[in-house]
């Protein structure tokens, strides 16, 4: 039985740009542009962590996916989670992912603590159908994210280079300065959203 005392190796980073972002993404004319901008900032990330050999032929289903997780991210906020959560929900996400391929590298956090994570989001995620399973539940798009081969056997000794320790059941966020706060950073009071990942001064109206 998972008690809130173990320790849950996660951590966030969180700056202006991911408050730009949020905001961006619910823009009329301008969620389209940061959407795209998200998808391939993630992709780019996590192919960064993967294997080499296979960082390429995992691409597609990494756009497909993180492409699904922008709407859970807003369904997120909508249901009245903070910036921080909604995306840590998302990140969750792709982790069970990652586990379901055997991308042990990618992973921010061991596969035997996927079923502490889902427990902390569990009302969101049962609401939409995620499971640990099946990371998209009802977000998944019409006709499923593009496929990309497995390493399964990574999951009989996996390694987590990518997995942060030392974190306990709730929300850590680190800033820019290095500081890290449970919870997150409040929302500035004027957010710029040429900040927001793809979006140019030409694409906001004055």
């Amino acid at each position: 039985m998972w008690l809130p005392t173990q320790k849950l190796p996660m951590k966030i980073n969180q700056n202006v740009r991911h408050f730009a972002a949020k905001q961006a993404l619910t823009t009329p004319g301008i969620g389209s542009v940061v959407n795209y901008g998200l998808v391939k900032l993630h992709t780019r990330v996590f192919t960064g962590k993967a294997d080499p050999a296979h960082a390429e032929e995992r691409e597609t289903h990494l756009d497909g996916f993180f492409d699904a997780t922008m709407d859970a991210y807003v369904a997120a906020l909508e249901a009245g989670f903070t910036e921080a959560e909604a995306r840590e929900i998302t990140h969750i996400q792709a982790n069970f992912d990652f586990y379901n391929h055997g991308w042990t590298e990618m992973m921010e956090f061991p596969g035997d603590e996927l079923d502490a994570h889902y427990d902390r989001y569990r009302e969101f995620f049962s609401h939409y159908g995620v499971t640990i399973a099946d990371p998209l539940g009802s977000f998944a798009p019409a006709g499923g994210v593009p496929e990309a081969p497995s390493t399964p056997e990574k999951l009989d000794d996996p390694e987590h280079p990518s997995a942060k320790g030392g974190f306990a059941d709730d929300v850590y966020v680190e800033g820019p300065d290095g500081e890290v706060l449970i919870g997150g950073h409040d929302e500035p009071d004027d957010v710029d959203l040429t900040d927001a990942p793809g979006v140019s001064s030409d694409d906001v109206d004055d």
